[in-house]
């Protein structure tokens, strides 16, 4: 496994899970456009800002598994898994490069 090519593949998952961020609290802040007057569409942009709440959430915590993948390179750990401590195969990091943890581990 290519850990430039990994530590590559991850900084770019960040930015763009970055750049969503920045998007969905821009939209959930409503900085570019007034807030509506009528009630019911206030509710129904009340009832959109909560999903964009949730996706903002999971994109937060892919941000943190982001930063721990990096750190865990930095210290040589990468593809280890934190809980038995065995290797992870490589076919799961490459779908999902930020675990650390096995299929087995996980499902625990």
């Amino acid at each position: 496994m290519n850990l430039d090519e990994v530590r590559t593949k991850l900084l770019a998952l960040r930015k763009e899970l970055t750049a969503r961020h920045e998007r969905i609290d821009k939209h959930i802040h409503h900085r570019d456009e007034p807030r509506a007057q009528d009630s019911e569409e206030r509710a129904g942009e009340s009832s959109n800002d909560e999903t964009m709440e949730l996706l903002d959430a999971n994109a937060l915590e892919e941000l943190q598994q982001i930063d721990h993948a990096l750190a865990r390179i930095d210290l040589g750990t990468y593809g280890q898994c934190e809980k038995c401590k065995d290797p992870i195969p490589e076919e799961r990091l490459e779908f999902l490069p930020y675990t650390s943890q096995c299929v087995s581990c996980t499902v625990d």
